[in-house]
């Protein structure tokens, strides 16, 4: 926590919290060194005593860090209910622990670890046969692209092969106009002739 600037004005709730933190400072002997100084500065050395009384105060700049003594003590007084008065003498409030139960829990903990390791396995094996699937999906569709890359080459050859032959053919058809003309003129003459004989 950052210590407060001196021209800061505390909060009524903080002002409370230096008033019982400079009593326990009074108590344990810190109120001649306190009594001395300006208001601000009176502050944060009451702060600071009543804060190394309870237990390890490090600063760094304007950074102070605060370490409690007896710290799980003081969560588990913090955790009981407040109807409930705190264990006398620094006593653990934590009832005593049962062999039996802890057996139990060990015994479920070993069938827990080994439903778990059931479970990796068939999750492995699922793994491996979706992976197995996916190469095959995926070989499958690589030979699919490389045939459809094969078959509209050949078409595509194919295609130009057919156009060659078509303009071969309309080369070779130029005569016919002429051939059938030929062939009319013929016709047209036996049927002269066919007139004439009668």
């Amino acid at each position: 926590m950052e210590e407060p600037g001196p021209a800061a004005a505390p909060p009524e709730g903080r002002g409370r919290d230096e008033r019982s933190l400079e009593a326990l400072s009074l108590a344990g002997g810190g109120g001649a060194a306190v009594a001395g100084r300006q208001l601000s500065e009176g502050r944060r050395a009451t702060l600071a005593s009543a804060l190394e009384l309870e237990g390890t105060v490090l600063r760094e700049g304007r950074l102070t860090q605060f370490v409690a003594n007896n710290l799980e003590r003081r969560i588990r007084l913090s955790g009981a209910p407040r109807g409930d008065p705190p264990a006398g003498g620094g006593g653990s409030s934590i009832p005593a622990i049962d062999p039996g139960a802890l057996q139990d829990v060990v015994a479920l903990a070993g069938q827990v670890a080994a439903q778990v390791d059931e479970l990796l396995r068939n999750v492995h094996c699922g793994l491996q046969a979706l992976t197995a699937l996916s190469v095959g999906c995926i070989q499958t569709y690589r030979d699919g692209v490389e045939s459809l890359g094969e078959a509209a080459d050949l078409s595509i050859r194919a295609m130009y092969a057919l156009v060659a032959r078509c303009e071969e053919l309309d080369r070779a058809m130029q005569p016919v106009p002429a051939l059938a003309k030929r062939i009319r003129d013929m016709k047209g003459t036996l049927e002269r002739l066919e007139g004439l004989c009668k």
